[in-house]
């Protein structure tokens, strides 16, 4: 038996059924992030909360490409950036900033992604930020908070002004970086992102093609919003065993 299995087959042992759960769908999303294209090599991340903790969380383990990851390979850390356990990967400082920043004040955000594709990111960077274009922008529009850029996010320092501009909202566009998306499960995180990430990829084709631009009226936009409160939760573990079925046929291996 190789010394990796003897360390997947450990962690496996070690750790408690809720635990393992987690892992697997974090794994899962790391993967799917990969598979849609939304990964920047080893950047980025996608953080879950360990199940009755506040105080500790499983991350990427720095240096590993998102196609890479399993259950076994990710990271548990404290709110300290501390790792828990051993590993034989570090964890990305700034990907600990924003990611302890969340989940240290809300309590819901069972799961927090953030990434840096190009539609994502060049919506952050349009002064008008995401704009009542269509239908996805506006089921999810009035969830999304902003956050000025300040850099690399190294500095601690910088976590209470995020947190005030999250504020109670599940999705954030950071300015000139990219964008975040929290759930109370990892499905429901997921989900978010994909809404925003598409209408963010909607919103760039549309001004690419040159041509003038029909908003929907103030009234509809209000009504989408509503709307938009009540589906994305009630539909996210239909979505995401679907998901996971695809992530099955196309890039298995990341429940190890």
């Amino acid at each position: 038996m190789s010394l990796a299995t003897v360390k997947k087959s450990t962690i496996r042992n070690v750790v408690s059924e809720q635990e393992w759960k987690i892992r697997v769908d974090l794994a899962a999303a790391y993967r799917l992030v990969a598979l849609y294209g939304w990964d920047d090599l080893i950047f980025t991340h996608i953080s879950a909360r360990l199940p009755g903790d506040d105080k500790h969380f499983l991350i990427n383990p720095y240096g590993m490409m998102f196609e890479e990851i399993t259950a076994s390979s990710l990271v548990k850390i404290d709110m300290n950036g501390e790792i828990v356990g051993e590993s034989d990967y570090k964890v990305n400082p700034a990907g600990f900033t924003i990611h302890s920043a969340v989940h240290e004040v809300r309590h819901d955000a069972g799961c927090v992604m953030h990434l840096h594709t190009a539609a994502g990111t060049a919506v952050a960077t349009q002064e008008e930020g995401l704009l009542p274009l269509n239908q996805t922008a506006l089921v999810i529009r009035e969830q999304i908070a902003y956050h000025e850029y300040e850099g690399i996010a190294l500095n601690h320092d910088e976590r209470p002004r995020l947190q005030k501009d999250l504020g109670d909202k599940k999705l954030m566009l950071l300015w000139n970086h990219g964008t975040l998306a929290l759930g109370e499960t990892v499905a429901d995180a997921f989900l978010g992102m994909c809404f925003l990430e598409r209408a963010c990829e909607m919103q760039v084709a549309s001004l690419a093609g040159g041509g003038k631009l029909h908003y929907p009226s103030d009234d509809v936009r209000k009504l989408t919003a509503e709307q938009g409160n009540y589906g994305l939760t009630g539909v996210s573990g239909m979505a995401w065993t679907a998901l996971l079925r695809k992530l099955d046929r196309q890039l298995p291996g990341y429940a190890e």
